[in-house]
């Protein structure tokens, strides 16, 4: 971790912003997708891609709510080109009526970053019986990648310019269950571990990606596909689960943690800076390229998580 503000080999470090990453770049040409957008780091990446010219597409699951968002950083940039789509990745039904609704609006895509989650919930089951967090922060993008895939490659060459997918991921990856990913337990609620959970879906974010810059890369399309660790952030809602760590953060975090612009600064570096053009499959950190766990590296797990995710995505 390129932490105290020493830099990496790309020139930035944990104390950079997603202002400071994205300097000078213009970004006029692209149209980006940003889930959970309404919150944390999903509202400064939004902004600062806005601020860089991107058209960003907030997609979130209270759309209404998040037009005061919208107009906040309206009235900052006023030339700021959003839109606000609702989508509940946590709902399959939803995620198909959200790529079908973007499809039908002909908006090229060049940009989509998954970066909505949810962190050590309580066990509860998605709208389609799967547990949640293994649901929201994985299979849900995995299937919004999967049916908007179609639309970066259209947009991709009739463009001539790179497509980028970024997977927000976590440190978190690392404290998965013992297996990485419990195929045969995804639902087991006796052997449920919130933060094992949290991993467990963190894990897949990078084995994802992993997986989906192979595909790519085998077709020879002109897009690259990613994972990052956004740092350990202060003033996030992510943590509500859990009220006795999110009071003595939020008391103590100030003096180690990231802010929210520092948070959203890998965002926006993997998914603007010309840096990581063409780069693809890696895992990133302070705006680094970082080292994630051996099992995030393991091709084989990568490519079962790929199948078992078709399986749950595409039932017969």
């Amino acid at each position: 971790m390129w932490i105290f503000g020493w830099k990496g080999p790309s020139g930035f470090s944990a104390s950079s912003t997603a202002e400071e990453v994205t300097q000078g770049i213009d970004g006029s040409a692209l149209t980006a997708i940003v889930t959970g957008a309404s919150s944390g780091i999903g509202v400064e990446t939004t902004r600062v891609l806005a601020l860089r010219g991107v058209h960003v597409v907030m997609a979130v699951r209270n759309a209404d709510a998040s037009q005061n968002v919208k107009e906040s950083i309206l009235k900052e940039i006023p030339s700021a080109k959003i839109d606000v789509m609702e989508l509940d990745l946590s709902s399959m039904a939803s995620v198909r009526k959200f790529a079908s609704q973007y499809q039908s609006s002909n908006l090229p895509l060049n940009l989509l970053i998954n970066n909505a989650g949810v962190m050590a919930s309580p066990f509860m089951l998605s709208q389609d019986k799967i547990e949640l967090q293994f649901a929201t922060n994985h299979l849900g993008h995995f299937l919004l990648t999967d049916l908007l895939l179609e639309t970066m490659k259209r947009t991709a060459r009739e463009s001539d310019i790179e497509g980028r997918i970024v997977n927000v991921s976590s440190e978190g990856h690392r404290i998965a269950y013992s297996e990485g990913i419990r195929f045969d337990k995804i639902n087991d609620e006796s052997g449920y571990y919130s933060w094992y959970a949290y991993g467990q879906s963190k894990l897949a974010n990078i084995l994802h990606a992993k997986e989906l810059a192979r595909h790519l890369k085998e077709e020879g399309v002109e897009i690259t596909a990613n994972s990052l660790h956004p740092g350990a952030i202060i003033s996030t809602n992510l943590m509500r689960h859990h009220g006795l760590i999110n009071t003595v953060g939020q008391m103590l975090g100030k003096y180690f943690l990231k802010n929210i612009p520092q948070g959203a600064a890998t965002t926006c570096y993997v998914a603007l800076n010309p840096q990581v053009k063409g780069v693809s499959g890696e895992y990133f950190l302070d705006s680094n390229i970082g080292n994630p766990s051996a099992k995030a590296k393991d091709a084989d797990l990568a490519k079962k998580l790929w199948d078992f995710s078709c399986t749950l995505t595409n039932p017969k």
